[in-house]
């Protein structure tokens, strides 16, 4: 299982949102190259990049700050956040990042999955984000009436690289991830399944490796990592046997 540090972007800035409400945000860093550069440092293997004001807004909105991120790092990074186009997949592609995730458009466009996957093999993640089972788009300020379990069916044969799971009501919580909806949604599918929300512990990401053979390959942390709750060297080397 690989921990994969996240750097939200709001108005350039590195921020925590609680249960992704744009409004109860935290700046824990003025400069998220620097943030990057740390989280390298401290053995990351893969960095998650979230364009927030895209996500709500519907287009890129942090390509300076996205820009400054790969060029200070040497790992690779996925980034989702106002993905809607493929123009918009392949000009974030070229500038250097290794994936892209389409969220809001999965549901809204499946069909620009399967032609994303097409000409971008291996370099697709599908971002579902679930409210009580149900997705929720556009920054998550919608909750549809498709259960997480049933979009991630709808991909299962177009060649998405992972799908990275987040449970809103436990986002920027720190009250632990949810763990039988994500052992049920990498069930339910082949495609590997990368767990986000609520990690608060090393705790929380020993019981998301209990579950790895469910299809869980990843865990994404972003509050418990900046406030020291858990120590991104420590929670890697837990991964990897090493603890």
């Amino acid at each position: 299982m690989i921990v994969i540090p996240a750097i939200d972007l709001k108005e350039g800035k590195c921020v925590r949102l609680e249960q992704g409400l744009m409004d109860k945000d935290t700046v824990f860093n003025d400069d998220p190259a620097a943030q990057a550069l740390e989280w390298q440092r401290q053995g990351a293997e893969l960095l998650h990049i979230v364009d927030l004001d895209g996500a709500f807004a519907g287009e890129p909105r942090n390509k300076a700050a996205i820009e400054a991120i790969i060029r200070a790092i040497s790992i690779p990074a996925q980034l989702g956040g106002g993905i809607r186009d493929l123009a918009t997949i392949e000009a974030y592609l070229a500038l250097g990042l290794s994936r892209v995730i389409i969220g809001t458009a999965a549901q809204r466009n499946p069909e620009l999955v399967r032609e994303a996957c097409a000409r971008f093999p291996g370099r697709i993640v599908v971002g579902i984000d679930a409210k009580n089972g149900m997705v929720a788009v556009q920054g998550w300020a919608e909750v549809t009436g498709i259960t997480a379990v049933e979009l991630a069916r709808a991909f299962e044969d177009c060649g998405v690289a992972a799908i990275i799971y987040t449970d809103i009501s436990r986002d920027g919580m720190l009250q632990g991830p949810n763990l039988e909806a994500t052992r049920a949604l990498a069930e339910a599918v082949s495609i590997p399944v990368i767990a986000s929300g609520g990690v608060s512990s090393l705790r929380d990401i020993a019981n998301l490796m209990a579950i790895e053979s469910s299809g869980v390959s990843g865990v994404i942390t972003g509050k418990a990592v900046y406030t020291g709750a858990i120590g991104l060297a420590e929670a890697i080397r837990l991964t990897k046997g090493q603890a």
